[in-house]
């Protein structure tokens, strides 16, 4: 019984050491994230990582969180700054990153914002490329500039408005996200 414990707290800590950020950043399934993320004066720290794992089985990415130090997760959607990366490990085609956008979009916006932001969201969704293994998408929201989408490091476009952030974001960490332990593990909750 005794050994069972030890080996259950051993297994306990590898895995928290795998997934839990340190000085020289994250690391999870393989794949490194850093500490922090600076940009336009603004830093911030990583929140979580998560893997975010299709039918429960399949690897399909993994991901990090970085918000402003002074950032509460209660108030993640907010006009606040915020980041999201996400490594793929599957090649996946560019025009299914929009279906899925729009579908998980509005499950998380009320019928008159996403009206309101529809030209944001076409805009946003007509930027998407194809990504192969290892690809990095990554979205920076920053008050008053908007949302950059990039992908491997290049600015692929900045949609401006921060209702349109809130609802870009609310994919990943609304009410209704794509998956919830993903959502968890991203806010740090695991």
């Amino acid at each position: 019984m005794k050994h069972i414990v030890y080996t259950a707290i051993i297994i306990s800590v590898m895995v928290l050491i795998s997934v839990t950020p340190n000085v020289n950043g994250a690391e999870i399934e393989g794949v490194h994230f850093e500490n922090t993320y600076a940009t336009d004066g603004i830093r911030m720290k990583i929140q979580g990582t998560g893997l975010l794992r299709y039918l429960g089985i399949i690897r399909a990415y993994v991901g990090a969180l970085y918000l402003e130090e002074e950032s509460s997760i209660e108030d993640v959607l907010s006009d606040k700054p915020k980041r999201l990366e996400v490594e793929y490990f599957h090649a996946l085609k560019g025009e299914d990153f929009g279906i899925t956008t729009n579908k998980v979009i509005a499950k998380n916006t009320d019928a008159l914002t996403l009206e309101k932001i529809r030209p944001q969201i076409d805009y946003h969704n007509s930027l998407y490329e194809d990504v192969q293994p290892g690809d990095r998408y990554s979205l920076t929201y920053i008050p008053g500039k908007g949302t950059e989408l990039a992908l491997n490091g290049k600015t692929k476009g900045i949609i401006k408005g921060a209702d349109f952030a809130s609802a870009l974001f609310s994919m990943w960490l609304g009410e209704f996200p794509m998956n919830e332990p993903f959502k968890k593990q991203l806010l740090g909750l695991k």
